[in-house]
């Protein structure tokens, strides 16, 4: 296993007949949703975090990477973790 899935318990998640709904997304969309240009090559979820049928349409890898990346960063944005602090230090000639 490599990539993200290298570390992942998202097989371990996801719902009994994974592998039917995915397939059926995958018909329903065999052209990328978003680009509208490349053949549905990933299940993606439209917004809702659930695998809900009605929540999941098929788009290529490019786009999915993308729209996977623009919500993680809103997702960082929204909550963002504590910076580190460090107090700052003295001038090298001061010490």
């Amino acid at each position: 296993m490599s990539g993200g899935w290298a570390n992942s318990d998202r097989k371990q998640r996801l719902p009994r007949g994974w592998d039917r709904i995915r397939a059926e997304t995958l018909a329903k969309f065999p052209t990328c949703v978003l680009c509208g240009v490349r053949p549905s090559t990933h299940c993606d979820h439209i917004q809702a975090k659930t695998d809900d049928h009605k929540q999941l349409q098929g788009v290529c890898e490019p786009c999915h990477l993308q729209k996977s990346s623009r919500e993680g960063i809103a997702a960082q944005r929204a909550n963002p973790r504590p910076g580190r602090k460090r107090p700052p230090e003295q001038h090298p000639g001061l010490r």
